[in-house]
């Protein structure tokens, strides 16, 4: 009998946001096993209960300081519906644009400080790209690195013209925003916008977004590649062949289903068409087929493998409860993340989930050639993004401009009690605001953020977590000896937030043998 050695250990895992521990099992050279764990409890929720409504919109834009404004943005859609408000087109618009650039700049730090970082490593010694990788995106060093920090920097001002400040701006109020910023700031926000498309378009796309958008297949973007030194020199290029010679192209897939909630609605006077009525489209895909409507009912949240008092079955978040216990003899219970579930399936989000919701011809074949959503795909998804949102924030500007004599805000009336949900697609995905307000008080307060989709554990039915299974499969030769870079590029490819700090675990663990 040939006895087959298993390695359980922790590795190291950096250059995320948050506390994340990672537990692999590593047999023949490859990752069989995966635990994620979020380890560190702030209790959000349960701060909010017994406070005034309009409180929500200061403590929740601080969950973090990298996604306040999609916080903001679904704590005031909760609010909006509870105060029975629909807020005007001018308000709407600069809500939209508030989030798309925090998603814009979101997408270009990941990508460029912490996913791309990882080519200048030793996981690329030997490539021929290598030497170039270290100019480029070495850690404080890298011209790539350097510039995307000035340029995002520069991108903010936007923000800070349209709610005061960022981050944790609360400019957004139930029945729309507390500023109208005259003319002039719409402008300065044109200008602003033009010369960060322009830096995307030269330097991160290596050419105009017209032409990227015209991508329809697999083939076509050979063909983009090939056309191009400018194409194959810029960021999105040097991804895709560096990703490619790493193998990334056939590591990462995950469940299989993706899930968005949709985001930034139309205003009703604006010449935009979206998907129901919104640029980001709403729905569930199951295996890589047809998307069908988002039904928000179908989700739950389980708690079988996370620190939280127990409950049969999983809950919906409008009845849900965040009741922390850890004592320390909760047995397979791992982490403080709950496993928010869609329809009882594990669901994927993130750009490259809206990509897929919306059936984009390019992000399905891509997918359906790799079998799966691979980490290149998941991660190309995220810096090509903004490629699909820089013509509808001009737009809303130059309607802004026109429009600037009209409401920002309706005024709304005290309410004692109600119930509201707000939902959007943050940077990393979609993210719900369930709240309950009684007597005049927050009653009840749940959240399900991107990374509890993505980086839940397992439910009390054993499915793992998207990046839990999408783990499987990683080569990881020796934990000892081996920088698990690419189970590391794994993880960061869905761009994991688990809240305002980096936490690294030390590689110590335990060995076993199995037959």
């Amino acid at each position: 009998m040939t006895i087959t050695q298993r390695i359980e250990c922790h590795i190291p895992l950096n250059r995320v946001e948050g506390d994340l521990e990672l537990r692999v099992a590593v047999e023949g050279g490859r990752i069989v096993e995966s635990w994620s764990s979020g380890t560190m409890y702030r209790g959000f929720e349960r701060m909010l209960v017994g406070r005034a409504p309009l409180d929500s919109l200061v403590i929740t834009p601080r969950i973090c300081g990298i996604c306040t404004i999609t916080h903001l943005t679904a704590a005031v859609q909760a609010l909006d519906q509870i105060f029975g408000v629909v807020p005007p087109s001018n308000a709407v618009r600069m809500r939209n644009l508030a989030l798309m650039i925090e998603t814009i700049q979101s997408d270009i730090r990941q990508s460029l400080l912490m996913f791309l970082v990882d080519l200048s490593t030793s996981v690329g010694m030997g490539h021929a790209w290598h030497a170039e990788a270290q100019v480029r995106y070495q850690a404080l060093r890298g011209i790539r690195c350097i510039a995307a920090v000035k340029e995002t920097k520069r991108l903010l001002e936007i923000i800070a013209l349209l709610g005061g400040q960022w981050p944790h701006t609360s400019f957004m109020v139930p029945g729309g925003v507390v500023y109208a910023p005259p003319v002039v700031d719409f402008q300065k926000a044109v200008l602003l916008l033009r010369q960060f498309r322009n830096w995307y378009e030269q330097t991160v796309l290596g050419c105009g977004c017209a032409r990227w958008l015209e991508l329809a297949s697999v083939g076509d973007l050979e063909a983009w590649l090939a056309e191009s030194a400018s194409h194959r020199q810029g960021d999105v290029g040097f991804l895709l062949r560096a990703g490619r010679d790493l193998g990334l192209d056939r590591l990462g897939i995950g469940s299989g289903n993706f899930l968005s909630y949709g985001a930034l609605p139309i205003p009703v006077d604006s010449g935009l068409f979206g998907s129901g009525g919104q640029l980001v489209g709403a729905g569930f895909v199951a295996g890589l087929g047809q998307t069908v409507g988002f039904e928000e009912q179908k989700i739950a949240e389980h708690v079988a493998c996370s620190w939280y008092a127990d409950y049969p079955g999983g809950l919906h978040p409008m009845i849900g409860i965040t009741e922390p216990v850890a004592s320390g003899a909760e047995g397979k219970k791992y982490s403080w993340v709950k496993a928010p579930r869609y329809a009882g399936l594990v669901a994927e989000t993130g750009p490259v989930a809206e990509r897929v919701v919306m059936q984009d011809p390019l992000f399905m074949d891509l997918a359906r050639r790799d079998q799966g959503v691979s980490a290149l795909t998941r991660q190309l998804a995220r810096l090509v993004r903004p490629a699909y949102l820089f013509g509808a924030a001009e737009q809303w500007l130059h309607e802004l401009i026109r429009h600037q004599a009209e409401s920002f805000y309706l005024s709304v009336e005290s309410v004692s009690q109600g119930e509201g949900v707000g939902l959007t697609q943050a940077a990393r995905g979609a993210l719900g605001h369930w709240v309950k307000v009684e007597n005049g008080q927050i009653a009840h307060y749940q959240i399900i953020t991107p990374t509890a989709w993505n980086g839940s554990p397992r439910d009390e039915h054993g499915m793992r977590g998207a990046w839990e299974q999408a783990l499987l499969g990683t080569p990881l030769a020796d934990p000892d000896a081996d920088d698990p870079v690419l189970a590391g590029m794994v993880v960061r490819s869905f761009d994991p937030c688990l809240v305002c700090s980096v936490h690294v675990v030390d590689g110590g663990g335990r060995r076993t043998l199995r037959p």
